[in-house]
């Protein structure tokens, strides 16, 4: 990354230079007494815009953060693979995919040319609050420890980390942790794993017993707040509600069918849900009263499902980021009281934002399965051989691959064994796929991933090549980067994220507790520096980050005045 030094100008006539540190300021003031609990907040999905284009809706926990605590408005990830996986595990390590290697969701496995999760372990097992059985889930491939992780080593803390997503989850807690779940979508039963507990933890597992979901069966989420405090319409085109639900409120839960639980996680309940475990964890824990610094991870989901199906602008949208505003609210009361307000310090974020739904903003859609016949059809032409064809070949388009592709994961496009390294010897033939691909509508250009693994790739002055470097790991990678036009996606979802465009890049950044002053922050960030940042208010470093310190102990606020290290166009 490219560095100057900033420089912090205050009107009383103070000129501070700082040397070293793009971020930090100068050091003012009494150190506040080291906090015994770290909170982690992730929201997935949230939008940087959210906060000021729905802000007049926010009464409780949002407001209060946005109020009093330290509130970077131009925070964003500087990597393409905008994704929950990967933004969960920037988040915990400090560092960006190519470092802490968890690049996407999902990507396709050189060895069987099928697609695997970011988070299975066939080695590990499930471990059920309820009755169900199945493989299990850990952080092996993650290259990089947590935050988390390091202060279970170094502070002796305890260490919870919850979600519906198991890759939201373990991305926060890292290898270990004294209760890891998520919510498994196929039993319908919130579960951890083998790769961190044996048994259910006692006071989640007693939770969970006096509080099932279940009760929810029958009743229905409808609007928190009259319909004339929300904007846009509530039927726009293009949104694409599932599970049996209309566009429309209110949306029933159902009591019988199976639907009721995918409906529940697709709804503000889960939050609630989530905040209520997580306060149960708590008191069961006893986290936030013991001589080490603990650590509690909570990562919101329902945003990002709601998102997806109806788009930025519905009143589903809206409506969940009241209830979060609500949720977030009873979570800091509660730890005011249990914990003490000068005894944690918070930090809240995202994962990544999302696009509008293409259909509201003349974008467009582009299916992997034209991107798959595009390269099948130019290779046919040039190879007039034909692959060798097995039971495989049968089933693989239904998979998402063809006669040289073994698939497609968000940007990535993968090849079959062998054919990347002869379209490297062939270059004529190269050339012709990538002028094939650029032509299909909604893309705005081709990356070879064998450019992209080098420093001066993640350092290139062209936006979309170190975005791609920036999340691009050797031989786990795509053999081909596709970078989407502006407000194009590859889903059948409603709306998507996934790109290097402003609205899947930027998020919210907000620390809130002792010694954090208040303020809306000009400097850039991004969620590397979290990590970074409550590490060095906790005295620890985290080695080989990519993130920065963004301040230590009492400050000023920065605001306006300051002139940042970062180019900002590059984020």
């Amino acid at each position: 990354m490219s560095r100057r030094i900033p420089i912090v100008v205050y009107c009383a006539g103070l000129l501070v230079i700082l040397l070293g540190a793009p971020h930090a300021s100068a050091r003012l003031g009494s150190q506040p007494a080291r906090p015994k609990l770290v909170v982690l907040l992730m929201v997935d999905q949230m939008r940087a815009d959210y906060l000021d284009r729905y802000g007049a809706l926010l009464e409780h926990g949002l407001k209060r953060l946005t109020t009093n605590g330290a509130w970077y408005t131009k925070a964003a990830l500087p990597y393409m693979n905008t994704v929950t996986c990967a933004g969960h595990a920037t988040a915990g390590t400090g560092t960006f995919p190519y470092q802490h290697g968890l690049i996407n969701n999902a990507w396709i496995s050189r060895r069987t040319e099928a697609s695997e999760t970011c988070t299975e372990d066939a080695t590990t097992t499930l471990v059920a609050y309820g009755k169900f059985r199945g493989l299990g889930e850990s952080a092996k491939r993650l290259m990089r420890p947590t935050l988390a992780e390091i202060l279970r080593k170094e502070r002796q803390g305890r260490s919870v980390s919850l979600s519906l997503k198991a890759r939201a989850a373990i991305g926060m807690a890292g290898h270990q942790g004294d209760a890891v779940l998520w919510f498994d979508e196929h039993g319908f039963v919130f579960t951890s794993s083998t790769a961190f507990t044996e048994t259910p933890e006692p006071s989640i597992d007693a939770f969970i017993k006096a509080h099932p979901i279940e009760q929810a069966k029958g009743t229905e989420w409808a609007r928190a707040l009259p319909v004339a405090r929300y904007q846009y319409d509530d039927e726009p085109d293009g949104e694409r509600a599932n599970l049996g639900w209309g566009m429309a409120f209110p949306h029933p839960f159902g009591r019988d069918d199976r639907n009721f639980y995918p409906r529940w996680e697709e709804s503000p309940l889960s939050d609630e849900y989530l905040e209520q475990m997580a306060e149960a964890a708590v008191d069961g824990l006893r986290l936030g009263t013991s001589q080490g610094t603990d650590f509690l991870g909570i990562s919101f989901s329902a945003l990002d499902l709601v998102g997806h199906a109806f788009g930025p602008r519905s009143h589903e949208v809206q409506d969940v980021i009241v209830r979060i505003d609500r949720t977030i609210g009873r979570l800091l009361d509660f730890l005011d009281q249990r914990v003490g307000r000068d005894n944690y310090v918070l930090a809240l974020s995202s994962d990544h934002g999302v696009g509008d739904i293409p259909e509201q903003v003349s974008g467009a859609r582009v299916s992997a399965e034209v991107v798959v016949r595009v390269i099948d059809e130019t290779l046919r032409g040039m190879w007039p051989e034909s692959p060798s064809r097995d039971i495989a070949d049968v089933i693989r388009p239904f998979l998402g691959g063809g006669l040289y592709v073994s698939g497609i994961s968000n940007n990535d496009v993968y090849f079959r064994a062998g054919v990347f390294d002869r379209l490297q010897r062939d270059q004529k033939a190269m050339r012709a796929v990538l002028d094939a691909l650029r032509g299909i509508p909604g893309l705005a250009s081709v990356l070879r991933g064998d450019a992209l693994a080098t420093p001066d790739a993640r350092s290139s002055s062209d936006p979309a090549t170190r975005a791609a470097a920036l999340s691009y790991v050797p031989g786990q990678s795509g053999d081909l980067v596709l970078v989407l036009q502006e407000n194009a996606v590859i889903s059948t979802s409603a709306a998507n994220h996934g790109t290097a465009h402003d609205y899947d890049q930027q998020i919210p950044i907000i620390f809130y507790g002792p010694g954090i002053p208040a303020g809306r922050l000009e400097a850039p960030a991004s969620s590397a520096d979290i990590a970074v940042t409550l590490a060095a208010r906790l005295g620890l470093t985290m080695a080989a980050a990519d993130g920065h310190v963004l301040f230590t102990g009492t400050q000023q606020p920065l605001h306006e005045a300051v002139t940042s290290a970062r180019d900002t166009s590059r984020r």
